[in-house]
C-alpha cells in the first residue's frame, strides 16, 4: 500500500516534468566531454559573473556529494544525468535509485517558485543583482571545452533548481534562457581590468567603510555592464544602499580615475581632504567635499580651484612663518640682553657684599659702578643688540612660485599641500617657541625689576647672594596668563563626541541611577505614560487645546484595550489586585539579566475602571502632566548628547513634551516603515546639565523587590521639554536613503526618501 503511494507520487512528478523514463530526450542523452580547470584561489561563495544562458547549452551532471564539498571532489565524482536515468543497466542501478529518491523528495511547488522567479528575472535584473535562491544554481563554465554545465550534489536537500532545469530541457524551447551566477569564473576584464576592480573595492571601502559587491552582468543580448552594490553612510551612522551601473569602457575608466584621484588625496592629505558620500534619487552614490559635488566631468576644474586655495594658504603661512621667525629672533635677542643685564646686577651685588667689608673696598665699588665708564659700557651693550636686530631685518623676500598653469594635476596638488603641511607644522613649532620665550621674557623682566629694587636697598639690608637670588625670583610666572598664548589655525581642540553605539550603555546606567535616586514611583509612573498612546492627549492637556471629544475618544479606546487585555471586567467595579498583576516570585529576563519586578500598567496608573468618566479622567491627566513637568526639573543629563526626532511632512511642536531618540538609526527606521517620502529629521545637541528623562529600566518596571537591572535596555528614547530652553539653528542638510517597496521581494522597485536634517544647539 505504501509502495503504491510512493509510485503514484513519482508518476505525478514525472508527469509534471514531462519525463518519460522509457524515452529519454536526445538533448539529455547526447553528452559532450567536459574538462574543467579550477583556479587555485577560487572561492565558491563569491560570484563575479551573472549571465542569461540558453537552457539548451547547459549540460547536467550529478555528483554523490554535498553542495559544500570542494569543487575538486564534486567534479571528480560527477556523472552525466543520463547515467542516473538509466534503469536497465546494472552498473547504474545505484545511480538510478538515487535519482528516484531525489524525485520523491523534491516538491512541485518549489519548482514552480523557481519558475516564477526566472520569469521575473527575464523581465528585469534585481537592484542587488543576486536573488534569494542564487546559491542553489550550481552552474559552471569550462573555458577549455567552452561548455556550461550544472553540477547537482545528490546529497543536498533542495533539488528545485535541478528539476526546474530538467523540466525546461525536456520542453526543449529554443529561446529559453535562465539568469544565474556562473561559478568557476573570474572577471572577464573587457571593461575594467581585474586589478582595477580590486582597486575600486578598496577605494569604495575608504569612502563608505563597507566592502562593495562587484559583478560583471550580461544581459539577454550578451552586453556587459559592471554593477557595484554596497552600503554607505549618508548621515552620521545612518546608512543607505547604493548601486553603480557602468555600461561602457569610457564610463568605467572615468569612474576609476575619479575614485583613484579622491583616494590619493584623502590618504596622502587626510588633514585637508575628506570625501563624504550621499545617494541620489536613483539610488546611485555621489561624492562630496565640503558640500561640493565631485564628478569626473568637473574634477579638473575642482583640482584647479583647490590648488589656488592651497597656494593662497601657503602664501599666508609662509608670511606668518617669516613674521614669527622675526618675532622669535627679537625675543631671543631681548632675553640675551636681559640675561647679561641680570648677570651684571648679580655680579654687582656680589662685589658690593665683598667690598663693603673695608673702607677702600667701598670706595672701589663706588668708583666701579657709579662712574660714567660703567654706564657707557651698559649703553654700548644695548647698542650692539639693537644693531644686531636691525641687521636681521634684511632677510631675503619670499620666493614667488612659478607662473600659474591652466590645469593642475594630482601630483602638483599633493606636492603643494605637503609643502603647506610642513609650513604649518613649522609655524606651530615657532609659535610654541615664542610662547615659551614670552614666559621666559616676563620672568626675566620680573627678576631684573626685583634685582634693581634689591640694589636700591642694598645699603640698608645685610643680605647674602642667596637672599638676592631668592628675592629676585620671588615673582616668577609658571605660565603665560590666559589670552597671552598665540593660536594658529592648524591647531584644533579635541573634544569628546557622544557615540551612541559605544557610549549608550554607560549613559543609560548613569541616567538610571540618577532617576531612581531623584524620582518617586508616582513620577516614574507618570513618565511611563509618555511611552504609550496616551502621549498625544497629555500634550493637548499641556498646551490647553484639548476638547471633550479628545477626552471621550481616548477614554473609550483605553477601556476597549483594557477589556481586550482582560484587565477591565464588566463584573468588577474595581481591580482588587491594584498594581500587583502577577506573583512577585515570577522571574523575568531583561537583557539576559534575571529579575522579579513587574512591568508598569497604564490602566492602573490612570485608575481606569468601568465607572471612570470623562471629568474624572481629565483631572487625572491634568495631574499627570503636572507631575511629568515637575519630574523633568529633577533630572539632568550627565554629558553632552545629541538627540533625534523624525516627523513626516511637518515641523516639530516645541510646546509639546517631545520624545527624542538617542539612536538616529532606530528613529529613522521607525519612520521609514510608514512609507513617507519627505521626512524632517530634527537633531538637538543637548548640553550636560540639561533637563531630560531617559527611558531607562526604572521607567518601564517597578522595583519593589530591588532586583531590577540598572541600565537602559528597553528603549533608546529620551524625554525632554525644549519649550523651556532657547535653541538656535546651526545647520540644515538634505540626504537620501534608498528603500525597497517590498523588502521581502528581490524584484521590488526601489525609491529614495529625502531626509531634511535640522540641527539645533541649546544657547
Amino acid at each position: 500500500m505504501i509502495k503504491e503511494k510512493k509510485s503514484d507520487a513519482i508518476m505525478e512528478k514525472l508527469e509534471y516534468l514531462g519525463l518519460d523514463m522509457q524515452n529519454i530526450p536526445s538533448n539529455i542523452t547526447n553528452v559532450k566531454p567536459i574538462r574543467l580547470s579550477i583556479p587555485k584561489a577560487y572561492d565558491e561563495k563569491q560570484y563575479k559573473q551573472y549571465k542569461y544562458i540558453s537552457i539548451k547549452d547547459i549540460q547536467i551532471l550529478l555528483s554523490p556529494t554535498n553542495r559544500l564539498d570542494p569543487i575538486e571532489e564534486k567534479y571528480k565524482k560527477a556523472s552525466p544525468l543520463a547515467d542516473y536515468l538509466d534503469s536497465d543497466s546494472e552498473e547504474n542501478f545505484v545511480k538510478h535509485t538515487t535519482f528516484l529518491n531525489m524525485l520523491r523528495k523534491f516538491k512541485i511547488r518549489d519548482v514552480e517558485n523557481i519558475e516564477e522567479e526566472q520569469e521575473n528575472l527575464n523581465k528585469r535584473i534585481p537592484f542587488k543583482v543576486k536573488f534569494q535562491g542564487n546559491y542553489l544554481w550550481q552552474i559552471y563554465y569550462s573555458e577549455i571545452t567552452d561548455q556550461y554545465f550544472m553540477l547537482v550534489p545528490t546529497e543536498d536537500t533542495d533539488y528545485s533548481t535541478f528539476f526546474y532545469l530538467l523540466k525546461k530541457k525536456i520542453e526543449n524551447k529554443k529561446t529559453g534562457k535562465i539568469f544565474v551566477p556562473i561559478r568557476n569564473l573570474d572577471y572577464n576584464n573587457p571593461i575594467l581590468k581585474k586589478s582595477e576592480i580590486e582597486d575600486i573595492g578598496n577605494y569604495m571601502w575608504i569612502f563608505t567603510k563597507s566592502w562593495p559587491l562587484i559583478y560583471e552582468v550580461y544581459d539577454k543580448e550578451d552586453r556587459l555592464s559592471i554593477h557595484i552594490i554596497g552600503e554607505t553612510e549618508v548621515y552620521q551612522k545612518i546608512t543607505s544602499q547604493y548601486k553603480i551601473k557602468i555600461e561602457s569602457e569610457i564610463k568605467a575608466n572615468q569612474f576609476y580615475k575619479l575614485l583613484k584621484a579622491m583616494f590619493i588625496l584623502q590618504t596622502e592629505l587626510p588633514h585637508y581632504f575628506e570625501f563624504k558620500t550621499n545617494v541620489n534619487k536613483y539610488g546611485e552614490i555621489e561624492f562630496y567635499v565640503e558640500d561640493r559635488k565631485i564628478q569626473y566631468s568637473n574634477i579638473a576644474e575642482w583640482l584647479n580651484s583647490e590648488y589656488l586655495i592651497g597656494e593662497e594658504k601657503l602664501d599666508k603661512t609662509e608670511e606668518l612663518v617669516k613674521n614669527n621667525k622675526e618675532k622669535l629672533e627679537k625675543l631671543k635677542q631681548e632675553i640675551a640682553k636681559q640675561e647679561i643685564e641680570y648677570l651684571a646686577k648679580e655680579k654687582q651685588i656680589s662685589t658690593f657684599l665683598e667690598c663693603k667689608k673695608t673702607f677702600f673696598g667701598k670706595f672701589k665699588y663706588f668708583f666701579k659702578y657709579s662712574g660714567k665708564s660703567y654706564k657707557s659700557k651698559m649703553k654700548n651693550i644695548n647698542n650692539a643688540f639693537e644693531d644686531n636686530l636691525n641687521n636681521n631685518d634684511d632677510d631675503e623676500p619670499i620666493k614667488k612660485r612659478k607662473k600659474q598653469k591652466e590645469n593642475y594635476n594630482i601630483e602638483e596638488i599633493v606636492d603643494l599641500y605637503k609643502n603647506l603641511e610642513q609650513n604649518e607644522t613649522e609655524l606651530k613649532d615657532i609659535v610654541m617657541d615664542i610662547n615659551a620665550l614670552k614666559l621666559k621674557n616676563k620672568n626675566m623682566k620680573k627678576k631684573i625689576e626685583n634685582a634693581t629694587a634689591f640694589i636700591e636697598e642694598i645699603d640698608s639690608h645685610k643680605k647674602s647672594i642667596f637672599e638676592f637670588w631668592k628675592y629676585s625670583n620671588k615673582d616668577e610666572v609658571a605660565s603665560l596668563p590666559e589670552g597671552e598664548e598665540e593660536e594658529v589655525n592648524v591647531i584644533k581642540k579635541i573634544t569628546k563626541v557622544f557615540n551612541y553605539v559605544e557610549d549608550l550603555e554607560k549613559f543609560g546606567i548613569e541616567m538610571d541611577k540618577r532617576q531612581r535616586r531623584n524620582l518617586s514611583k508616582e513620577e516614574t509612573d507618570s513618565v511611563y505614560l509618555t511611552t504609550t498612546d496616551v502621549l498625544e492627549v497629555l500634550n493637548k492637556i499641556k498646551n490647553n487645546d484639548v476638547t471633550p471629544r479628545d477626552i471621550e475618544s481616548n477614554l473609550r479606546d483605553l477601556k476597549m484595550q483594557a477589556r481586550k487585555e482582560k484587565v477591565l471586567l464588566d463584573s468588577e467595579e474595581f481591580d482588587i489586585f491594584g498594581g500587583i498583576a502577577q506573583d512577585n516570585t515570577k522571574v523575568s529576563n531583561l537583557n539576559n539579566k534575571k529579575h522579579r519586578e513587574m512591568p508598569k500598567d497604564k490602566f492602573n496608573i490612570l485608575e481606569i475602571n468601568k465607572n471612570t468618566n470623562q471629568i474624572g479622567y481629565k483631572l487625572i491627566l491634568e495631574k499627570k502632566v503636572q507631575i511629568i513637568k515637575k519630574a523633568l526639573t529633577k533630572v539632568k543629563i550627565s554629558e553632552d548628547i545629541p538627540v533625534y526626532k523624525a516627523i513626516i511632512n511637518d515641523k516639530i511642536n516645541y510646546k509639546d513634551i517631545n520624545i527624542f531618540n538617542i539612536n538616529p538609526e532606530k528613529e529613522l527606521k521607525e519612520i521609514l516603515i510608514t512609507g513617507a517620502n519627505q521626512i524632517n529629521f530634527y537633531k538637538i545637541n543637548l548640553k550636560e546639565g540639561s533637563n531630560a528623562i531617559s527611558f531607562t529600566n526604572c521607567i518601564f518596571y517597578d522595583n519593589q523587590n530591588r532586583t531590577l537591572p540598572i541600565g537602559q535596555d528597553l528603549s533608546t528614547k529620551i524625554l525632554t521639554d525644549i519649550s523651556k530652553v532657547k535653541i538656535k539653528l546651526q545647520s540644515k542638510k538634505l540626504f537620501n536613503v534608498v528603500d525597497f517597496k517590498n523588502k521581502n521581494d528581490d524584484f521590488s522597485d526601489i525609491y529614495t526618501k529625502t531626509i531634511c536634517v535640522y540641527e539645533y544647539d541649546i544657547v
